[in-house]
């Protein structure tokens, strides 16, 4: 079974951060591993090279750098 939708299914679609509030109006957003679709489309495979023991993890999804 193959998904048209998807360009290269072994690059991530997402991207994982650790984010932690500096201050009221500023947050410093690391970046801690990536994300893939499940075949199914019903879920995601999360792979993390670090795990936070503070702040909270957003999954982004992977966007081409601006030159």
């Amino acid at each position: 079974m193959s998904d048209t939708n998807q360009v290269n299914p072994k690059a991530p679609s997402h991207t994982a951060y650790q984010v932690r509030e500096i201050s009221k109006d500023k947050s410093n957003w690391t970046r801690i591993g990536s994300a893939w679709p499940n075949r199914d489309g019903q879920g995601f495979n999360i792979q993390l090279d670090a795990v936070p023991l503070d702040g909270r993890i957003t999954l982004r999804v992977v966007a081409d750098k601006k030159e």
